[in-house]
């Protein structure tokens, strides 16, 4: 008779599962890529290495997991990011992206720039295209309102991800100094009215 898991025991093979995914990004946000090895995760895990590549066959698909579930929630949280009027909520999309990469600058540093396997860095691709939908969402709806000048929401949503995330690189290097968070911030909030608006910050 074949094995059927019960769901007992598929339920304890998703938490070890997620268990492991989270000590990996742990080690990720605290040292890099480099920082999560498997022997390293799996103490981390409190679980045994074989364990980790019973989940993951390498440790390049559990890079690629940790780098879609750090980047989603990233993702996520720009998306959210509220306001009345478009202007608003571009505002407040391009404060959260940006202070939230500044708040956990190892973690964004791995996200946007760190050297990476293929396979993550496709997942990387993914990721950009995911913030540039969640800004052509809101210039589109604005330009549909009146609220912003016509303009191609993805072509604009597009150039602003790669701009902004560009502007981050060097603040986020793990050789940089300290930023003054609040002088970048607004930096990137005037340089994205300037291309979405006829307006700046007041």
């Amino acid at each position: 008779m074949a094995y059927r898991p019960t769901e007992r025991t598929e339920a304890r093979r998703t938490q070890t599962r997620e268990k492991i995914v989270r000590a990996a990004l742990a080690l990720v946000a605290r040292g890099g890529y480099r920082e999560a090895q498997v022997a390293a995760v799996a103490k981390r895990a409190g679980v045994a290495t074989g364990t980790v590549y019973r989940h993951f066959p390498s440790k390049a698909d559990l890079l690629t997991e940790v780098f879609r579930v750090a980047s989603q929630r990233e993702v996520d949280a720009v998306a959210q990011a509220g306001g009345e009027t478009a202007q608003e909520r571009l505002i407040a999309a391009v404060d959260t992206f940006a202070r939230r990469a500044l708040q956990g600058r190892r973690l964004a540093w791995a996200l946007l720039a760190e050297p990476v396997d293929p396979a993550v860095e496709a997942e990387r691709l993914q990721f950009r295209r995911a913030y540039a939908d969640a800004f052509a969402s809101t210039i589109a709806e604005g330009v549909a309102r009146g609220e912003l000048p016509p303009q191609d929401p993805a072509f604009t949503a597009t150039a602003l991800v790669g701009a902004i995330g560009e502007a981050l690189v060097g603040p986020l290097s793990p050789t940089h100094a300290d930023t003054d968070v609040d002088v970048l911030v607004s930096r990137l909030i005037t340089f994205c009215l300037r291309s979405t608006t006829d307006q700046e910050v007041d």
